[in-house]
């Protein structure tokens, strides 16, 4: 039966997602096998990321020269500048610190199992938080370790399983963080003595092309997602809904930091881990997006 004359009519209401009205510019080549965890910092002069399972930090120069440093350890996973003038790392099996003079010590390692670490953040109190992986992926598997600027080691969480990205608010309160498998993005809230508590769900974003991996925030706090074997980053509101979608051409998408001398630069990492020989050519590649908006200047440092 149709609605009687003068009576409203039920009207269900679509809200149509954004189509990607920015496409990402590569501006390396295929130079990784597993680009990861970028960080602009004016400690290191600029953009440094890393190429996972070579155990290599890169950074990009001023003239745009690239330059790959290794590291003792055959995976390292992040890379954090240091109120020290040099870097904190992580490590296959744990942490790592970088002196000024570009001298890297490893720390004791802190497990034997068959895990490495993946991905994290300096915390508001200038400890190094950084989430692991099973090499196998196997579920509950993977822990949040805490490297605090004594020395000391915690466990902070655990039952984790591709541990990703990672990304405090301006004001320390709290952290967005990704489970890959999960498909969302949680918040948490900080607490100096207990670490990461309080998780709740921020962004559900199963329905989205690609799966959740490492984030950053932009310097009005919204969030955004690099989308692993999305060919893309999402733009998400302070609702989490999705605001925004940058295109990248390669399928892999890893990370993302903002970067460049005023952070309007958003620099996004690629992998080609896995893929066939001439699938994806530009996957491992580095590009770089203009999304209008800018991250922020201040940044934390490990120690401070």
């Amino acid at each position: 039966m149709g609605a009687a004359a003068g009576s409203p009519s039920a009207v269900r209401i679509t809200r149509l997602e954004p189509e990607a009205s920015v496409h990402a510019e590569r501006i390396t080549d295929s130079i990784c096998l597993h680009a990861e965890g970028p960080y602009w910092s004016d400690t290191w002069g600029g953009l440094r990321w890393v190429d996972m399972l070579a155990g290599d930090i890169m950074q990009l120069g001023a003239d745009d020269t690239i330059s790959r440093l290794p590291t003792p350890s055959p995976v390292v996973a992040c890379v954090r500048p240091a109120s020290s003038g040099g870097a904190v790392l992580a490590i296959e099996k744990g942490f790592a610190l970088e002196d000024a003079d570009g001298s890297i010590t490893p720390l004791p390692p802190l497990w034997e199992e068959e895990v490495r670490m993946n991905e994290g953040a300096i915390a508001p109190d200038g400890s190094f938080l950084c989430g692991s992986m099973a090499y196998d992926a196997h579920t509950g598997a993977a822990s949040m370790w805490r490297l605090r600027p004594d020395g000391t080691t915690d466990r902070i969480l655990t039952g984790l399983t591709i541990s990703n990205g990672l990304a405090f608010s301006a004001d320390g309160t709290h952290a967005y963080y990704v489970d890959t498998p999960t498909g969302r993005v949680d918040v948490f809230d900080w607490d100096e003595t207990a670490g990461l508590v309080e998780r709740r769900t921020f962004a559900d974003l199963g329905a989205q092309e690609g799966a959740p991996d490492g984030l950053t925030l932009d310097g009005e706090g919204k969030v955004w997602v690099a989308m692993h074997s999305g060919h893309q980053v999402l733009g998400l509101d302070e609702h989490g809904q999705v605001a925004e979608k940058i295109a990248v051409g390669a399928r892999q998408v890893t990370a993302c930091t903002f970067g460049g001398p005023d952070r309007s630069t958003l620099f996004i990492t690629t992998s080609r881990e896995n893929l066939p020989e001439g699938e994806d050519p530009a996957a491992g590649s580095l590009f770089a997006a203009q999304p209008g908006v800018r991250g922020a200047v201040e940044e934390r440092l490990f120690g401070a």
